[in-house]
């Protein structure tokens, strides 16, 4: 099968999943001898274009035409089975789409966020949980600022969400949702049910995995307050007031609250911050983890941090909502604390590196949990799955999907117009 991957790769400063998922799926696919090419772009070229040139980038965020005429050329020379959209903020936009109809490739996304039914895509306003404007209009977001608290810098996404809603949900042939949880909303926010599949991210199995019983509490993602940081801090702060765990917490990354995380961690003996870590040393930190703590206030749409705590063996404590609630069994592979609540989240952090023998188990079981359910074999099997479908889907029956057991392209669609034909904004 051959395969074009469209993402823009966020910026290389702060960690990204979305760029750790891309990453794998490719690997994975040419490892099962499929041809998989890209057609990228990075947002780490933005700080070099001249003043005008940034000044542009807002206004290619809901259409950008360069882009569709790009990627149109490109694919009825190469010519592949399907287009596999990922991340096309802030500078591929929705006009990808209209490059796939214009060549007649089908096209299937991954939905890594909310972006589809929230212009910053995070279900959230002010640490708090939100959904208004899920299944109506934008404006709402704009008018509370909800992108990097600015009005103006929200009106780009919102522009692109509204004008470009129909061209997503009749573009792709089918979406990959990385949790149930988050095809619930979309379902509700009328997204087409029947093109919404789920396929959970899947980790490479590390080499490291754990042996004893740990050196310290991990936290590893993006210092933000969607993040969970804050509360992390309070729910420590609380710990440490009646003795602590008798481990230090360690957190790695880097975001927003870099230097208040920074700050707070100074002079402790049971905190340390560590910075960015690169991909070796987190998979090191994991393994040496009693547990990983992911408490995010927000409504996960996936949790990769904590699959790949499950890949090495690792117990989780995480948030009682969103993705969370279907990759930790509550108890069995971790603990579930309640959403926005310190105490909740101490309580767990104190359970779990209290009770030896029950993180033990719960590590037992979150290892074999990870080979059921998020191996590199099901991320394949799943991945491949999708691509038929969208294949047949636009061929008008299965007869039109290429073989997956050999490296054969099978028929070509190149020349047929789209099924939306022309859709210019």
């Amino acid at each position: 099968m051959h395969v074009l991957v469209v993402h823009n790769r966020y910026s290389s400063a702060q960690p990204s999943g979305e760029n750790k998922v891309v990453d794998q799926e490719v690997g994975l696919l040419r490892e099962a001898g499929h041809r998989v090419d890209l057609f990228e772009r990075r947002s780490d070229t933005i700080a070099g274009r001249s003043l005008p040139g940034k000044v542009a980038v807002p206004l290619l965020v809901p259409w950008n035409p360069a882009v569709r005429t790009e990627l149109a050329a490109r694919l009825r020379a190469e010519r592949p089975d399907v287009v596999h959209v990922h991340n096309v903020f802030p500078l591929l936009s929705p006009s990808v789409l209209a490059a796939c109809a214009d060549a007649g490739v089908p096209a299937v996304a991954t939905l890594h966020n909310y972006t589809q039914v929230c212009p910053p895509g995070t279900l959230q306003r002010d640490g708090r949980p939100c959904t208004e404007c899920v299944g109506g209009s934008p404006l709402p977001a704009v008018r509370h600022g909800c992108y990097r608290n600015s009005s103006l810098a929200t009106v780009p996404l919102a522009v692109s969400l509204a004008v470009n809603r129909r061209r997503w949900w009749s573009g792709v042939e089918r979406f990959f949702c990385i949790s149930a949880a988050q095809r619930d909303v979309l379902a509700r926010a009328g997204m087409p049910a029947e093109r919404l599949a789920v396929k959970h991210n899947f980790v490479p199995d590390p080499a490291e995995r754990r042996t004893g019983r740990g050196e310290h509490v991990l936290y590893l993602g993006r210092l933000a307050e969607a993040k969970g940081v804050r509360l992390l801090m309070a729910a420590w702060d609380e710990l440490a007031r009646s003795g602590g765990v008798g481990v230090p917490l360690v957190i790695a990354g880097t975001g927003p609250l870099e230097q208040e995380v920074s700050a707070w961690a100074a002079g402790r003996e049971d905190v340390r911050y560590a910075g960015l870590y690169d991909t070796g040393q987190c998979r090191e930190a994991i393994a040496r983890s009693v547990a990983v703590v992911a408490p995010s206030t927000w409504l996960e749409a996936f949790g990769l941090v904590v699959v790949e705590a499950m890949a090495a063996g690792v117990p989780v404590v995480a948030a009682g909502h969103g993705a969370f609630v279907e990759l930790v069994r509550d108890g069995e592979t971790g603990l579930l604390h309640r959403p926005g609540e310190a105490s909740s989240l101490a309580e767990g952090l104190r359970r779990i590196t209290a009770e030896a023998g029950l993180n033990q188990e719960m590590g037992r079981a979150a290892r074999s949990r990870y080979e059921q359910g998020f191996s590199p074999a099901v991320g394949l099997e799943r991945l491949v799955e999708g691509y038929r479908s969208a294949i047949a889907g636009r061929s008008g029956g299965a007869d039109g999907a290429p073989p997956v057991t050999n490296g054969n392209a099978g028929p070509r669609r190149g020349d047929r117009p789209g099924r939306n034909g022309d859709t210019t904004p």
